[in-house]
């Protein structure tokens, strides 16, 4: 097994040459093995690319052959999956799919019980386990129990979503699997909607669903404007993330998104704890103090956030790729149900989106920059020591805090760069601090 297919939250890899039938078989053994159970239930689902169906089908052979039971639901959003791993008190599940990667790509998405996300050592030792699988895999007819849980989550989260005005929102799937589940969600409200790329289609025709390419968006931008709507609302692949669109046609950073969340949760419930990830904007961490709330700033992945959510009972978390979790959806990261929660809000107020998100957008950010270099550690190591009259923060990387700006730097697990995220009071202080750090970087 190719040591590169195994990642930090999951396993992807170019279908063929990296990830096979073979490959899938085994890791669904040893997914039972790992998870170690008496007679385990174990919920399977899959995206649109045209190697799904057979990893599928690889993968949930290895499962019956390692003595589990299979509950396949078919192509699914990753939310529905991690939904029916809860919903039907199943001990694991595993989705089929690379997410927000080109058609190439394929990959499988581990689940425990309780929705919580493999990842970390977990996978290493799901790796060690499949190395040791001696059997191959032999393509044959499966007797499995094929159910759809999307009547029941949809129950579950129309009423958590409560009242929603004739708003207009224009959604793009990408060609993803978000459809899935928004089309018969957005039906049970007096909501007009625009579908684009509703179809799902793995070899993604259109554009690729990744909001990480922000040129990946614009034609959303581009329709909100068009026809003049309230909002629109882009799905990664497997929609576990969303991003959303102001009526202006602006990106909504997650971060900014996260802090109207976390003000209208903790009205409800004052003095909880709100997971973030260091990158986002400190207008965040102002907003969980104003409303008596506990900001825990947090590294970078959102395994980590979900797993808070879960085990400590945690209010909500959110990190700036773009998932958020409540705590009310079981901790699921699930694009819909944020999206969903947002324009709940704009149905309460007589604004527009970019009005109700005003307040927050305090400070001026840079993107995430990412800079190649020739050893990253002496790198980090030249720019901590240039900043060294800062408050350095031991999380993620290096985080260097001033009264009126910070940065954070930190490695690529996968390539030769560092990324830089950068915040200031105003844009000549970020321009000058950008330039700067560069500067130490490269020098």
């Amino acid at each position: 097994m190719k040591k590169e297919i195994f990642k930090a939250y999951d396993i992807r890899g170019i279908y063929g040459d990296e990830i096979n039938e073979d490959m899938a078989y085994k890791i669904g053994r040893a997914f039972v093995l790992f998870l170690n159970e008496d007679k385990p239930r174990v919920v399977v689902a899959r995206d649109g690319r045209k190697s799904s169906p057979s990893l599928s089908a690889a993968f949930i052979k290895g499962v019956i052959d390692a003595k589990a039971t299979v509950l396949d639901i078919g192509v699914a959003p990753t939310p529905l999956l991690n939904f029916a791993v809860i919903n039907y008190d199943c001990n694991g599940g595993a989705v089929i799919t690379a997410s927000h990667n080109e058609a190439q790509f394929n990959g499988i998405k581990l689940i425990k019980e309780k929705a919580l996300q493999v990842h970390g050592d977990e996978i290493k030792r799901i790796k060690k386990i499949a190395e040791e699988v001696r059997e191959s895999y032999e393509n044959e007819k499966l007797d499995v129990q094929k159910i759809n849980p999307l009547e029941d989550y949809l129950n579950h989260i129309t009423p958590l979503i409560g009242k929603m005005r004739n708003l207009k929102v224009v959604v793009d799937c990408g060609n993803g699997t978000g459809g899935i589940t928004a089309r018969p969600f957005f039906s049970r409200f007096p909501v007009e909607t625009v579908f684009m790329y509703e179809e799902v289609d793995g070899s993604f025709p259109n554009h690729p669903a990744d909001p990480h390419n922000l040129q990946n968006i614009a034609s959303l931008q581009k329709r909100v404007l068009k026809e003049n709507a309230d909002l629109g609302i882009f799905f990664d692949g497997d929609a576990d993330r969303s991003i959303l669109v102001d009526e202006v046609g602006e990106i909504v950073s997650p971060d900014i998104l996260l802090a109207l969340f976390a003000e209208e949760q903790l009205s409800l419930f004052p003095r909880e704890k709100v997971y973030y990830d260091l990158r986002f904007s400190r207008v965040i961490e102002e907003v969980i103090t104003k409303n008596k709330g506990e900001p825990v700033m947090m590294r970078v992945g959102n395994p980590f956030y979900k797993e808070k959510i879960i085990l400590e009972n945690g209010l909500l978390g959110g990190e700036l790729s773009g998932h958020i979790m409540f705590r009310e959806n079981f901790g699921i990261d699930d694009g819909l149900f944020a999206a969903a929660k947002a324009m709940n809000t704009l149905s309460k107020e007589k604004k527009t989106l970019s009005q109700v998100l005003a307040p927050y957008k305090k400070y001026y950010q840079s993107e995430e920059i990412s800079l190649r270099v020739r050893n990253k550690d002496i790198a980090i190591d030249r720019v901590k020591s240039f900043f060294s009259d800062g408050e350095e923060l031991d999380i993620d990387g290096l985080y260097v805090r001033y009264p009126k700006w910070w940065f954070n730097l930190r490695k690529s697990n996968t390539e030769d760069v560092v990324r830089l995220r950068i915040e200031a009071e105003n844009k000549e202080l970020l321009e000058d601090k950008r330039m700067r750090i560069i500067s130490v970087l490269t020098k």
